[in-house]
């Protein structure tokens, strides 16, 4: 068993919705893509057989590695956070001293960020710097075009 990784409930049932489409959809797709280059003849220059062969490989990987991530999550509880700090699954408001703008994010686990969505991840560079903050902190993040200072606004 390998180290827990914390999801949302809808994040498990979005991982369990992606792996159950590969076992029960993919998988016999890849069997019957092989299966119908194999009839076409001679395995060593078949293209379509090596193609199909190659593209079951990666699927494998990716079906372990959804099983692996499913056996080891654990669901977080959103009714028992604590919202006097930034935590996982906290809604933030934070305000970019250098422009003044406000910007709304949720920190989540790292499978379920989304920036379209306003989720990030709590291993982002944001995320790990705004984790046990309270309104009024001030947090200076290191970005790609140097470093931002952030102030926490809200947290919900």
């Amino acid at each position: 068993m390998g180290k827990p990784i914390y999801l949302t409930k809808d994040g498990l049932a979005k991982i369990k919705a992606d792996l159950d489409e590969l076992i029960h959809v993919e998988r016999p797709k890849i069997s019957q893509q092989i299966a119908e280059a194999r009839d076409k003849g001679d395995l060593s220059e078949n293209a379509e057989y090596d193609a199909a062969k190659d593209a079951q490989g990666l699927m494998e990987l990716k079906i372990s590695q959804l099983q692996a991530l499913v056996r080891d999550s654990r669901v977080i509880d959103e009714s028992k956070l604590d919202n006097s700090k930034i935590r996982i699954l906290s809604t933030v408001t934070i305000k970019n001293l250098t422009n003044n703008k406000e910007m709304q994010y949720t920190l989540v686990p790292d499978q379920e960020s989304n920036l379209k969505l306003g989720k990030i991840s709590v291993d982002s560079p944001i995320g790990l710097s705004l984790l046990g903050c309270v309104v009024g902190d001030k947090v200076e993040v290191q970005a790609p075009v140097g470093i931002i200072p952030f102030e926490v606004v809200k947290i919900s």
